[in-house]
C-alpha cells in the first residue's frame, strides 16, 4: 500500500481526492451496513420477528453511549484536520490524546449507568410485552463492549482525518465480516439465540479495537502521541465538547425517535409493527452507504484545505460532494422502489415448523412493511444537499450551524410529525412524516448554506 500523506488533501485535484476519500468511506460503510442488514436477517431467520424487534429496542441506548467516541473523534478530527493543514502537528498530537482520555472516561461511566438502570430503560424504549426478555439479554451483554466500540468509532474518525481513508475502510471490515463469522458459530452452531446474538456483537467490538490500536501504534500513523498528551486541556475540550455535541445531539436526538417511534408503532399495531420499523431502520443503516460514504470522505477535504485558507478548494468540495452524493442517492431511490418485497422477505423465515404466532407475526410484516418503505424512502434524491451542507459547517469548526442544521431534520421536523400526523392518519402517519421532514430539512439546509458560501467563501476566493 502506498504511503498517503496528509498534505496531498490540500494539493490533488477535487474530483480525484473525493473519491480517492469517499470509495475506501463507503467500501467500509456498506461492510458494516451489510453486516448489520445480513446480522438481522441471520436473527430474523435462525431466532425470529420478536428477536428483531428486540434488537431495535436496544439500538438507541447502545449506539447513544457508542455515539459518545464518534462525537469525540468528529470534534477531534476537525480540529486535528485544520491543525495538520495549517502545520500545528503538536495541537494535533495533544488533540488526539484528550479524545482516548474523553472517550475512555465517559464510555465507561456511560455503560456503567446502562446497566445499573437495565429494567427501566428497555420498557422506555419500547421493550414491553414479549420484546422485554430477549432485549434485556441483548443489552446487557452488548454494553459490556460499547466502550470497545467507542474507541473503534474515534480512532476511525482519526485516522480519515489523516488522509488514511484505506485504514479507515479496514477498521470498519474487521467488526463487519467478525460479527457475521460469529453470528453463525453463536447461533447457528451453538445455538446460543440472543446469548449468541449479543456475544458475537460484542466479539466484533474487541477484534475491531485491536486493529485500531494496532495501526496507532504503527509507522502508518503520523500521530505518535506521548504520555503529557493523555492529559486535558481545557482549550481542546472546549472546542472537541462544541464540534463534537453536534454528533452527540443528533444521536441524541435518534435515540429519542427510536424510542417515540417504537412506543407509538407498539400502540398502534403491537410487536409486529415494531418489527416492521426494525426492517426500515436497517435499510436507513445500509441504503445511504454510499452518500453516508461521500459525507464522510468530504469532511477531511473540507476541513484540511479550509485550515490551509484554501478557499476556493473548500467551495470545490462542496459542489463536487453534493453532485455525487445526489447521484448515488438517486440509485438508492430507485432501487427501494422498485424492489421492497423482495428486501423484506429476506428478513422473514419461511420455515413450515414455526409457531403459528410467529407465522402470523411475518405475514403482517411481509404486508405491511413494502408500503411503509417507500414511504420511508420516498425523498431519498434530495438529502445529499442535507447531509453535506451540515457536514460542511462541522468540517470547518463552525459548532453552532453545524448543531442546528443537523437537529433540523430530526429534532425540528421530524419528531413533531410523528407526535401529530398518526394522530389524524394512523400508521399511514408514521410512514409519511420521513419525507415530509427530509425535504423540509434540505430546504433549510440549502438556503444556509448558500447564504454561507456567499459570505464566508465567495468574497475570498481568487
Amino acid at each position: 500500500m502506498a504511503k498517503i500523506s496528509s498534505g496531498q488533501l490540500g494539493t490533488d485535484p477535487i474530483g480525484k481526492l473525493l473519491v480517492r476519500q469517499a470509495v475506501p468511506a463507503s467500501i467500509g460503510i456498506l461492510v458494516m451496513s451489510l453486516n448489520i442488514l445480513v446480522d438481522t436477517i441471520f436473527v430474523g431467520n435462525w431466532i425470529g420477528s420478536i428477536a428483531i424487534a428486540a434488537i431495535n429496542v436496544v439500538l438507541p441506548v447502545s449506539f447513544f453511549i457508542a455515539a459518545l467516541g464518534m462525537a469525540i473523534g468528529i470534534g477531534g478530527s476537525s480540529i486535528i484536520s485544520r491543525a495538520l493543514g495549517a502545520d500545528h502537528r503538536q495541537r494535533a498530537l495533544k488533540t488526539f490524546g484528550n479524545q482516548l482520555t474523553l472517550t475512555v472516561l465517559l464510555t465507561v461511566g456511560m455503560a456503567s449507568l446502562g446497566l445499573f438502570y437495565v429494567d427501566d430503560l428497555i420498557p422506555l424504549f419500547g421493550g414491553k410485552g414479549a420484546i422485554f426478555e430477549p432485549a434485556k439479554i441483548y443489552y446487557t451483554i452488548v454494553l459490556y463492549g460499547v466502550p470497545f466500540l467507542a474507541l473503534c468509532m474515534m480512532g476511525n474518525t482519526v485516522i480519515r482525518a489523516e488522509g488514511k481513508p484505506r485504514f479507515a475502510m479496514i477498521a470498519m471490515i474487521i467488526p463487519s465480516v467478525g460479527n457475521l463469522l460469529l453470528d453463525y458459530i453463536f447461533i447457528y452452531v451453538f445455538e446460543w439465540g440472543m446469548h449468541g446474538a449479543a456475544w458475537a456483537s460484542t466479539g466484533s467490538y474487541l477484534l475491531c479495537f485491536v486493529y485500531i490500536f494496532w495501526y496507532f501504534i504503527s509507522p502508518n500513523s503520523e500521530l505518535k502521541i506521548t504520555i503529557k498528551d493523555f492529559y486535558l486541556d481545557r482549550v481542546i475540550l472546549r472546542e472537541i465538547g462544541a464540534l463534537g455535541f453536534v454528533t452527540l445531539a443528533r444521536q441524541a436526538v435518534t435515540s429519542i425517535t427510536y424510542l417515540l417511534m417504537n412506543n407509538i408503532l407498539f400502540n398502534l399495531g403491537g410487536e409486529p409493527l415494531i418489527a416492521v420499523y426494525a426492517i426500515i431502520g436497517r435499510m436507513l443503516m445500509f441504503a445511504f452507504f454510499p452518500v453516508f460514504g461521500v459525507t464522510q470522505g468530504f469532511l477531511p477535504i473540507a476541513g484540511f484545505n479550509y485550515g490551509a485558507q484554501k478557499y476556493a478548494r473548500v467551495k470545490e468540495s462542496i459542489y463536487t460532494a453534493i453532485k455525487y452524493a445526489a447521484f448515488v442517492a438517486t440509485l438508492v431511490f430507485i432501487g427501494l422502489m422498485i424492489f421492497p418485497e423482495a428486501i423484506t422477505s429476506l428478513f422473514l423465515s419461511n420455515r413450515s415448523d414455526l409457531p403459528d404466532m410467529e407465522l402470523e407475526m411475518n405475514r403482517f410484516v411481509l404486508q405491511h412493511t413494502p408500503s411503509a418503505m417507500r414511504w420511508v424512502f420516498a425523498a431519498t434524491p434530495v438529502i445529499a444537499l442535507q447531509l453535506i451542507g451540515a457536514a460542511y459547517f462541522q468540517a470547518v469548526g463552525k459548532a453552532i450551524p453545524a448543531l442546528l442544521l443537523t437537529l433540523t431534520r430530526q429534532g425540528f421536523f421530524f419528531i413533531p410529525l410523528i407526535l401529530i400526523l398518526p394522530l389524524y392518519l394512523g400508521e399511514l402517519g408514521v410512514w409519511v412524516s420521513f419525507p415530509v421532514a427530509d425535504i423540509l430539512a434540505t430546504v433549510v439546509t440549502g438556503y444556509y448554506l448558500r447564504k454561507e458560501i456567499r459570505k464566508s467563501l465567495s468574497p475570498i476566493v481568487n
